[in-house]
This record gives C-alpha cells, sequence and structure tokens, in this order.
C-alpha cells in the first residue's frame, strides 16, 4: 500500500515489487529491483527514506526516516525479517538480519554483518566490513562490540550517546508523559495521510 503523508508520495520504479500488505508512507524513494516484501513498513515520517537497488527488505522488517535522521539504505543489503532500521544509514553491501537494529544517527559501514537480534546504537558506527555478533551491541564512533552480559561497560560509553535527546529531542530524566505527548503530537502527522492508488 502507496500512502500519502505531509504531501509527499512514495517512488516507485518500474522493475520494483512492494508486496500488497507491505506499506510504504510518505517521501519514499525505491530503487530499481527493490523489492519490499510481505509486512514491512517503510515509513517517512518528517524525513526521507532512501532505498538503493538491489535490495531486499524482507517481512515483517521496519525502516523508518525522520528530519534530523533520514533512512538511507545504499546497493545489494539485505534487511531481514522484523529487523528495526530508525532513521540510520546502511551503506552497500550490508547484511542486517532477523531482528537486527540500527538506531538513528548509527551508520553500519559497507559490507558489514549485522547478526541477529544484534543492535547498532544511536550515533554508532560500525566499521566496512565489521562483524555485530548475534545479539551484541555496538557502541561509540568507531563503534565498540559488547556482549548482553557486559551491561554497565556498555552503559557507561552509551549514556554519553544521548539516546532520549537523539530520538525524542528531550533530556535524559524527562518523563514518560512528556515523551509520550509529544510522540502523540508528532505521530498525529497521519491523521491526514491519503490512501495513494497502485497503478501496478
Amino acid at each position: 500500500m502507496l500512502i500519502e503523508h505531509r504531501g509527499e508520495r512514495p517512488v516507485v520504479p518500474e522493475s520494483a515489487y512492494v508486496a500488497p500488505s507491505a506499506v510504504l508512507c510518505g517521501a519514499v524513494v525505491l530503487g530499481e529491483r527493490a523489492r519490499v516484501l510481505h509486512g514491512a513498513v517503510l515509513s517517512a515520517e518528517d524525513g526521507r527514506v532512501v532505498v538503493g537497488s538491489e535490495v531486499v527488505i524482507m517481512e515483517g522488517a521496519l525502516v523508518r526516516g525522520r528530519a534530523k535522521h533520514p533512512a538511507t539504505i545504499g546497493d545489494a543489503v539485505l534487511i531481514g525479517p522484523h529487523a528495526h532500521v530508525n532513521g540510520a544509514t546502511i551503506e552497500d553491501e550490508v547484511f542486517v538480519a532477523t531482528g537486527a537494529a540500527a538506531f538513528p544517527g548509527s551508520t553500519a559501514g559497507a559490507g558489514a554483518e549485522l547478526r541477529i537480534n544484534s543492535v547498532l546504537q544511536v550515533n554508532s558506527r560500525l566499521a566496512p566490513g565489521a562483524v555485530l555478533p548475534i545479539g551484541w551491541i555496538a557502541v561509540g564512533d568507531p563503534a565498540q562490540l559488547f556482549s548482553p552480559d557486559r551491561h554497565d561497560e556498555l552503559w557507561e560509553i552509551q549514556q554519553t550517546l544521548d539516546f532520549p535527546g537523539t530520538v525524542y529531542g528531550v533530556p535524559r530524566g524527562t518523563g514518560m508523559r512528556e515523551i509520550m505527548a509529544r510522540q502523540a503530537e508528532f505521530y498525529g502527522a497521519h491523521l491526514t495521510d491519503r490512501v495513494v492508488d497502485q497503478e501496478r
């Protein structure tokens, strides 16, 4: 389904495929021979989503772009089932496995691998060709890799990357009531969305 959001419509070349149950919302631009499979959502909230050529975005994946953090996916990339790419840059020939997440301001360098359920944290940069192991977390620029059991060491670096400021635009310690009031207002922009006929 193609949806106009904030006056912007998705751009889908003839050579691309978008499954009937996938959603492209707003300023989403697909490259040649891109494939967006069932249940995937590409949502350009107030920033673009740009997808390169011969990219496959698998079932249930989410790719989100925002004004300060557009989502950019290079050529020959696989975004696995239930992966989450939010305001991140995924360079050419990257493998993003099932359930992996890349957060706003992060970059996965060309040829990198984000393996199952791994996390590339906000404002972090994974080197080209690097492998982020199953369930591990990459944090910092350049990214250091942490197993989940090293939370205290991870937190020392992660807290300096300003997740609440980067993602929600608020200082650390802001209450959920304020954050969610702001989020409800932000996502209220969808109240005027309009489904665009898919003529294919």
